[in-house]
Order: structure tokens, then sequence, then C-alpha cells
């Protein structure tokens, strides 16, 4: 297995099938197909998400579904596939493919060189950011990354976008050990990462801002600031 492309999913079913089509084209036309497995995990939807997934498990037996009843968050999901993964590489990405298929062989080509650890950025010179989130998101984030960068990790400037991919010895060394569950696992994923020396490549993609993202700017924001308390102060790793 070559690839394991990890995607979680909560109340997706209007955007999946087209998500999905898209994934499925991509490794085809990549002739890798019979060597990678695209695992989309259910994170307790109440729509008809589980059965879009199904009909297209049904065609292809390189889609795989983990699925459970209520909803953990968006760190959970993305561990669980993560965890069952059997690639050489595994590649997490969100379901509204803000970061198109193409920017995958630019991460993994840094794997194949001297890195452990390849993650989209939004926040590099190179980076095209073809639309843009709303001025307070943005204004939201760039405090977020500026609190991030003082209390965890340095030298990273996008710890948030859903576009991370990693070798799978490393991968499941790291995601064994996370406690957070919601949107700021991104962050614990990296400072793990760091703390155990790592090698860490922040590649500059091209991204669209989807408009029905998932984070509210209040309640999900005051969480992720308290999370990060968590990760620094709380929360117990075992490092070198």
């Amino acid at each position: 297995m070559l690839l394991s492309i990890v995607i979680p999913v909560y109340n997706e079913e209007k955007r999946l099938h087209a998500s999905l089509s898209k994934v499925i084209n991509y490794v085809r036309e990549k002739g890798i197909s019979d060597k990678s497995e695209i695992i989309v995990v259910n994170d307790g939807s109440q729509d008809n998400t589980v059965s879009v997934i199904n009909q297209f498990k049904e065609d292809y037996d390189f889609i795989k579904l983990v699925d459970y009843k209520d909803n953990k968050g968006k760190g959970y999901a993305v561990k669980k596939g993560v965890l069952s993964a059997k690639g050489k590489y595994i590649l997490f990405m969100d379901a509204d493919l803000s970061t198109p298929l193409e920017e995958i062989n630019k991460v993994i080509g840094f794997l194949d060189k001297k890195y452990d650890i390849s993650i989209g950025s939004r926040g590099l010179k190179d980076s095209e950011i073809v639309i843009r989130q709303p001025i307070y998101r943005q204004t939201m984030g760039k405090i977020f990354n500026l609190i991030v960068r003082l209390l965890l990790i340095k030298n990273i400037r996008d710890t948030q976008c859903g576009f991370k991919c990693f070798k799978k010895e490393i991968a499941r060394e790291i995601f064994n050990q996370t406690k957070i569950n919601r949107f700021s696992f991104d962050v614990e994923i990296l400072y793990i990462a760091q703390r155990k020396g790592y090698r860490i490549k922040e590649v500059p993609v091209k991204w669209y801002n989807s408009p029905d993202s998932k984070v509210g700017i209040i309640k999900d924001s005051s969480k992720m600031f308290f999370e990060i308390l968590k990760i620094r102060f709380v929360n117990k790793y075992s490092f070198p």
C-alpha cells in the first residue's frame, strides 16, 4: 500500500459525492488505485453521509468507511482514520477539497527527500489563496497562529491547513499520543512532532476558502484557545 487518504466527514451529504468522485479520479489517473485506500471517517453524521459513502464502496474496493454513532470532533475522526491506515504515506485532507488534489504530489515529494512530515500552508510567500476567508476569520486566524507560535510551535506559519502528510510509522507514533478531539488537534500533532525532533516541511499550496466552514467563530475559537493551554500545561506526552 503506497498511499492512504483520510477524509473526516460530518453531515457532508451535499458535497461528498462530488468530492469523492474527484479523489477517485485522482488515484485512477495517477495509476495508483491498486496501491491506495481512501478512508472516509464518518464523525457521527445525522444526514445521509453514510449512504453516499456506501454507494461508492459498492463500486470501488479501495473506499473504506470508519463509522461511529456520536459526533466526537475532527481530531478524533482523523485519529481513527490515521490509525487504521496501511499506506506508506498517510495524508489527511478536508472533504471540501479546499486544498486541491494536485497538491498531493507536492507534499509527498518532500517525504521522499529528507522530511518526516509535510504540511500544506496558506501562510508562506508562495502560497496561492484563490478564495479568501472573510476578514474577521482571517483576523481570528492570525491571532490564533500568534498564540500558537508564542506558546507551542516554532517556525510554522500555518498549523491549521487541513492537508498534512506523514510517513506511516511516524503518524502512528504521534497519533497514539494525541488527546485533543476537536479543531486544535493540528497544533497538538505538530507540537508532539517538533518535541520528538521529527523533520517538518511547510509547503505552500493553492487554497480555496469554503463558505460552509464548520468552525464557529466564537464558540469554537474560545474552545481552541483553552485546548492550546491544555496542550502546553496540562496534557502529558512522552518525549525523548
